[in-house]
């Protein structure tokens, strides 16, 4: 996420200074003059996606958050604040956070009690900003993770806070890798404090220095567009390809591209024909977020103690997550002179001594929690087979848990074992009436499967009485009841999220565009259709969707001439776009235009054999 603010809350200290006393507490005996490890309880790290989620408890109450190594402060969403019965501080004026998205006005909140990893604390403050969360309700910040030594995992499903003991300055801390006697890298970070808690170090693009920040709250990693620039990459060289928005902290939406850089150096590591996204966004002093993709191929530990992050490769492509990975295995592993796999390590320096490790190495899980969260993690970075082994393990150890069968499914999916998927869905529902996740991922498949409608739309109607108004799940539910041809309940779900967050929330013009569009597939309502497309592009000004669902009302309303304009704006954005040509060709038929009418409804139809059957199911025809 790579946050930072303007006008920072002096936070309380009570979590911090209790996490240490444990961290103290905790410490084996060290022996005399040999460097130790003390270390609290795992924090339990589930991968939903790209976003490494964990529970906590705010106020009693359960809250998944995302841990955001690059925020410089926890925050919760304003839907959160009256969910968890919370209230904004006064005595905090005039804030602002910045990120990706720009910048945002920010506020103040304390929960009266904040629980994690089984330890409860008083009066923890969090920022409130943001909303670009998915299902998490915020992020778990800097304000955090840098109270102590930290450990990524993330492909075991653990972060770990660790403290070391009686170790030197010059001591490696690499002690995974000393143990299996593995090639390890290290790097120079900026010492963090609470004015910079950044973990901030220096790589090689193409030869070109940059500076990096690891970020665990990036989803992928992420160029500026300038870094690129001076790395002799533009949105126009060869090569190149337009990735849509991405966005975060703030409101704004910015434009990113895809390409093969030659090179990407950090440490003594290279990466041969990384492929790597990179925006049009400015970055708090920096020029790339190293995100999740590197973390999840990468074991890190960031001695805050030392200044220093050391990093093991886990195996397998580190950005271009498209492609499978491989075996985990030694990044030196392989036959002298052997050439890396694109986007594999070409380099990795080699095994030191370290120090003795007084804790049990959790490479290999001990419960099925620990399967489910290394399974996870396999699926983030697309190792279904992985995954799949590793969650069946699970299922076997808690065959009562739906969680495990609901997450196994999704595998199954990805991987296009859509009968075995299926099952799974079926038996994470019957553990789990109420289980919305499960039930919107069957609704999915029978959707694909062309179900009967009224099944799907049982799962649907299951789904939306176990959720909250504001959950993010209502926008998959609209956009499935929209796909049955059910559009007047698309609406009800689109207006429960719209009606429960506030308009400047970075899903709202999508989700008013959502709103537009059944409106106007219902023939209902087209006044007040009309004003969502509206507020829809004062938010995102020639979106192409958003003027083909605008174009679609004012054919609706009759206003022949509008729509024509809108299905041409939206046509020289995204020339193929079938809607656009068929509502188009409708609307000129209308106004005598024939033989340009009937050429826009065989374009269409050329791109979408189907488009003339669905407009006429909805009484949108010639």
């Amino acid at each position: 996420m790579s946050a930072s603010a303007a006008g920072r809350p002096a936070a309380h200290a009570t979590a911090a200074l209790g996490l240490l006393a444990l961290l103290t507490l905790e410490t084996s005996s060290a022996t005399a003059g040999q460097c130790n490890i003390a270390r609290l309880p795992d924090i339990p790290v589930t991968m939903s996606g790209m976003r490494p989620t964990l529970h906590a408890q705010i106020n009693g109450r359960d809250a998944l958050l995302i841990a955001d190594s690059g925020a410089f402060f926890s925050f919760i969403t304003p839907a959160a604040v009256k969910e968890y019965g919370l209230s904004v501080d006064p005595s905090y004026q005039g804030l602002t956070v910045g990120g990706v998205g720009g910048l945002e006005r920010a506020e103040v909140t304390s929960a009266k009690t904040f629980t994690i990893i089984g330890r409860e604390f008083k009066h923890v403050d969090f920022m409130i900003a943001g909303s670009a969360f998915g299902d998490a309700v915020g992020i778990l910040g800097q304000n955090f993770f840098r109270i102590a030594d930290v450990e990524y995992d993330l492909a075991n499903g653990v972060i770990r806070l660790v403290e070391p003991k009686d170790c030197s300055r010059d001591t490696s801390l690499a002690y995974w890798a000393a143990a299996a006697h593995e090639p390890y890298s290290v790097v120079a970070v900026d010492f963090a404090t609470p004015q910079q808690p950044h973990t901030r170090s220096v790589a090689y693009l193409n030869g070109t220095k940059i500076t990096v920040v690891f970020d665990t709250g990036a989803p992928t990693s992420l160029l500026t567009l300038s870094a690129a620039k001076r790395a002799g990459i533009t949105p126009e060289s060869a090569g190149v390809t337009p990735s849509g928005d991405v966005g975060g902290i703030g409101h704004r939406l910015a434009a990113s591209w895809i390409t093969r850089f030659n090179s990407f150096k950090i440490g003594d590591e290279e990466i041969k024909n990384a492929t790597l996204r990179f925006g049009d966004i400015e970055l708090n002093a920096a020029d790339m977020l190293v995100g999740v993709d590197f973390f999840l191929s990468h074991r890190i530990y960031v001695a805050r103690s030392q200044g220093r992050l050391y990093f093991t490769y886990n195996g397998g492509p580190v950005f271009d997550l498209t492609a499978r990975r491989a075996a985990p295995q030694s990044a030196a592993a392989g036959d002298e002179g052997s050439v890396p796999a694109a986007g594999e390590p070409a380099t990795s320096p080699p095994a030191e001594p370290a120090m003795a490790d007084t804790s049990a190495r959790l490479d290999q899980p001990t419960d099925a929690a620990g399967y489910a969260r290394r399974g996870a993690a396999s699926a983030a970075r697309h190792d279904y087979q992985s995954a799949i082994a590793d969650l069946t393990r699970a299922c076997e150890l808690a065959p009562t848990e739906p969680s495990y069968f609901y997450e196994r499914g999704v595998a199954y999916r990805q991987s296009k074992q859509l009968d075995l998927a299926l099952t799974d869905f079926d038996q994470a529902i019957k553990l789990k009436p109420d289980d919305a996740d499960a039930l919107i991922a069957r609704a999915v498949l029978r959707t694909g499967r062309h179900d009967v409608a009224d099944a799907v739309a049982g799962d649907l109607e299951a789904a939306d009485r176990a959720l909250p108004k504001q959950a993010q799940q209502h926008l998959r539910i609209g956009e499935l009841y929209e796909f049955i041809g059910r559009p007047a309940a698309a609406v009800l779900q689109y207006s429960k999220w719209i009606d429960s967050h506030p308009a400047d929330d970075l899903n709202a013009p999508g989700t008013l565009n959502g709103r537009c569009r059944a409106r106007a597939l219902a023939g209902e309502a087209l006044d007040l259709a009309l004003s969502d497309c509206n507020a829809a592009l004062r938010k995102r000004p020639d979106t192409p969707a958003f003027l083909d669902s605008r174009g679609l009302v004012y054919l609706r309303q009759g206003n022949y001439d509008r729509a024509i304009a809108d299905y041409d704006a939206a046509l020289r954005r995204q020339p193929k776009i079938a809607w656009s040509l068929y509502g188009r060709g409708l609307a000129r038929l209308h106004k005598g235009l024939t033989a340009p009418g009937q050429a826009d409804i065989a374009a269409a139809t050329a791109l979408d054999p189907g488009v003339a059957a669905r407009a006429r199911a909805y009484g949108i025809a010639p």
